[in-house]
């Protein structure tokens, strides 16, 4: 079993993170460029107006960063196969516990982590383009966390649950953390344009979403195969 769970996760997370790099890099990616232009511009011009007033000036060594081009696709590569052998581990485990009975039933486990760790932390903590302002990370930190947790609890009890009221329960604590709001900074602002702010929230979604769907369908199909190396849907 320990076996299979470890195939699972490390063929599964492969694929997915493959996957969503490509839609990264050609939806995500560019549209993370043109705002950083957006951030870079006032930097510069306020450097260029300070050269003639400081002769001495030097910059501070900065961290190091992936520039454009291949280091950058290297990188992010890199974080999303990281990222999706920890969720695929977690999806296989999941189905040591129920195991889809159909590969499509992997469409429903991908739903739900959609939901869990996209969605519902993005309704209070939408994804944010360079040069937005936000409030304090560990308080960011600890909403997404908890809403992450929340709702994976109240789907679970949606789901599973055979009693009514566990249902109604559910429901209740899905809603907990949106009724307390996720943290906000003092002032609303950023730097890029409203209609470039709505592509990057709508390229972050269908990229996620179709992320979690194809490591949900991957997961299942590879989960249930049989010791021959015969599939069954």
């Amino acid at each position: 079993m320990i076996k299979r769970i470890a195939q699972t996760a490390g063929f599964t997370g492969l694929l997915a993170a493959l996957l969503l790099t490509l839609l990264q890099s050609f939806w995500v990616a560019p549209l993370i460029l043109q705002a950083e232009t957006y951030e870079k511009a006032p930097a510069a011009e306020v450097h260029e107006h300070a050269e003639g007033a400081m002769a001495g000036h030097t910059h501070d060594a900065q961290a190091w960063e992936p520039e454009d081009g291949w280091q950058r696709v290297l990188s992010t590569t890199g974080g999303n196969l990281v990222v999706a052998v920890g969720f695929a581990l977690m999806l296989a485990g999941l189905y040591t516990l129920r195991a889809p009975t159909r590969t499509s039933q992997g469409l429903l486990w991908g739903l739900a982590g959609y939901a869990t760790f996209v969605l519902a932390p993005t309704l209070g903590l939408p994804p944010e383009l360079p040069g937005t302002a936000a409030a304090d990370l560990a308080q960011r930190q600890i909403w997404w966390i908890s809403t992450a947790a929340s709702t994976a609890v109240g789907i679970a009890l949606i789901v599973f649950a055979r009693h009514w009221l566990l249902k109604v329960l559910g429901v209740a604590i899905l809603a907990v953390p949106h009724i307390i709001g996720a943290p906000q900074p003092e002032v609303h602002s950023m730097l890029a344009p409203e209609a470039l702010e709505a592509q990057f929230k709508i390229a972050s979604q269908l990229t996620n979403a179709a992320f979690w769907l194809a490591m949900g369908l991957i997961s299942a199909w590879l989960f249930r195969r049989k010791i021959d190396g015969q599939y069954h849907a």
